[in-house]
């Protein structure tokens, strides 16, 4: 997470000098704020302006978008984060789970539930991808 600077809490901002802290285009600014990622400014026309409430939202995206998660899960993380924190997930009569197997060998498989662990698809392969080559070294070092 990118800690915004205390010396700016109470600031109001411009839009070029908000998208300047948080080091991203105008236009992305814009189209967050059309996508709703992003609160519409404070006030109307030329007397609008943006807080550090605003400045700290487009660090969260854009730290979200450096770890490669698509707008879409953005928002919807954003929204999660907004909401109260999710029950812990309970099998019962009638729930339905999505798990992944990933078979790592014969005998040898790891279960995981991408929802669960809040995981994209790409996140997912290269998790596999990852226990795939860890089990291989392990074994690998037992054959040693």
């Amino acid at each position: 997470m990118i800690a915004v600077d205390t010396r700016l809490s109470g600031q109001h901002f411009t839009a070029d000098e908000l998208a300047t802290l948080a080091n991203v285009p105008r236009r992305t600014l814009r189209y967050y704020i059309q996508l709703g990622l992003v609160d519409r400014p404070v006030g109307e026309t030329r007397a609008a302006y943006y807080t550090r409430q605003h400045l700290k939202r487009l660090l969260e995206i854009r730290d979200y978008t450096d770890q490669g998660f698509s707008l879409e899960r953005i928002s919807e993380l954003l929204s999660r984060d907004a909401a109260a924190p999710p029950a812990a997930s309970a099998s019962r009569a009638g729930s339905i789970t999505v798990q992944s197997h990933i078979h790592l060998a014969n005998g040898v498989q790891l279960v995981v539930e991408p929802g669960q662990a809040s995981l994209t698809p790409e996140q997912l392969r290269r998790f596999a991808r990852a226990a795939i080559a860890a089990y291989a070294r392990v074994v690998d070092d037992e054959q040693d």
